[in-house]
Order: structure tokens, then sequence, then C-alpha cells
């Protein structure tokens, strides 16, 4: 049975118990949601669904510390492999790609995609969502996103967990993301991205209501940063 962790906003770490360890959208250190640093972080793969800072987060420095694969859209993995990462497997939507315990398949998101640094604007490309199959279960990580009707074809793919982010503003808010449980079809799902910064506040006991007449089959999990699911 997988082990999820949530590290805070839409960081994620994903662990099989059997030494496999994989870190999504790894934004630590200037994180207000975790005390955790890069350091704390080990992870023999790292999966990004997008450029923004806040997803991509320490990715280089986690990498480097762990001679660690990362899986992300071709632009900014060819960004990543410009600042030292050694092992980067760019792919694009529609993609699946193997790592150590199990795959990843590349699906859309709608959003935006960039990276920015003291010069400017780098890594442009597009969002993506995650559909990562790892010890036996199929997880859905949306990354940032507006809802969309095509997530009735990402649930064709069998989703036991879906992320979704909540906060509205830069993604859907509660009661699109409602409406993504019930396209996404996932037995349980949990929200993140939201109460990070004052522009995402949101109460996740809302889209938990929402949730319950949209999907009443779906369960709705609720994590604090540093807890753990697993089913």
């Amino acid at each position: 049975m997988p082990k999820l962790t949530f590290i805070g906003h839409s960081a994620f770490l994903l662990e099989d118990g059997a030494g496999n360890t994989v870190a999504i959208d790894p934004f630590v250190e200037h994180n207000p949601a975790t005390r955790l640093t890069a350091r704390d972080i080990t992870a023999n793969t790292i999966l990004l669904t997008h450029a923004h800072n806040d997803h991509v987060g320490d990715t280089v420095e986690i990498a480097k510390n762990n001679d660690a694969k990362v899986i992300c859209v071709v632009e900014l993995g060819d960004w990543l492999e410009e600042q030292g990462v050694r092992d980067v497997v760019g792919v694009n939507h529609g993609g699946t790609v193997g790592f150590a315990g199990g795959t990843v398949k590349i699906v859309p998101a709608w959003h935006s995609s960039s990276f920015t640094t003291e010069n400017g604007v780098v890594a442009p490309g597009v969002p993506a969502g995650l559909v990562v199959r790892f010890g036996g279960r199929t997880f859905y990580f949306a990354g940032d996103t507006a809802l969309f009707g095509d997530m009735r074809l990402i649930g064709d793919e069998g989703i036991d967990v879906a992320i979704l982010p909540i906060g509205d503003h830069f993604t859907m808010g509660p009661a699109d993301a409602a409406r993504a449980a019930e396209f996404v079809g996932a037995k349980t799902v949990i929200p993140c991205h939201y109460n990070t910064f004052p522009p995402i506040r949101q109460d996740p006991e809302q889209f938990r209501a929402a949730v319950a007449k949209r999907a009443p089959g779906t369960e709705v999990v609720v994590l604090a940063p540093g807890e753990t699911y697993e089913g």
C-alpha cells in the first residue's frame, strides 16, 4: 500500500515501502506551509506538473542531493539540464514514462507555465497533470488547472486517488473542483493548493460538502501539511 504525504501547497511525497520515493512539485524552502528544507527530502524520482516557482521549488537541489530522475514537460526539462540536473526525462501530453517503482502519464491541464529568475522568465512550456501508477494504486495529480471536460477521459484511467487544487484565483475553486471530482470518478479526492497565500484562502469543508452533492460515492480526505494518507 503506497503512502502519500502532504508537504504543503501542492508538494507531496509518495512512498511504496520498497525503497522507492517520489517527490511531486517539491516546493519546500519558501513554502510557508512547511518547516522542511530541501535537505530533508529524500527521493529517487521527482515529477513536475509545470514550471511555476511554487511547483518547481527546490527540484534542482533535491535532484542533485539524491541523484534523482526528474520527469517533466520538455521545455522545463531543457532548463533543468542547463542547471546541472543530470537525469532529466522530457515528455509531453499523452506520453508515459517509467521510473523506479512506477509510471507516469502526462495529461493536459489548463493553466500557464514559466519559471521566474532574477534574469527574467525562463522555461516556457505547457502545464500538465500526472497520472501516476505506483505501489498498486493510480493517482491523478491535476497540478494547477481550471475545470475542463476532458477530465472525464482522465477518469477512464481508473483513478484511485485524485489530488485537486481548490484555491480559486489561479486555479479552479471548490465548486469547480467538486465537478472535477465528479468527472474523474476517483474513490478518494485530496484538496491542495489552498491557504498557502492570501489570494487562495479556502475552507476545505466547503469542498467536502460540494463533493458530497456532486459525487456522493467519493471520499474527501483533507490533509494538513505533514499528514499522510494510506489507502
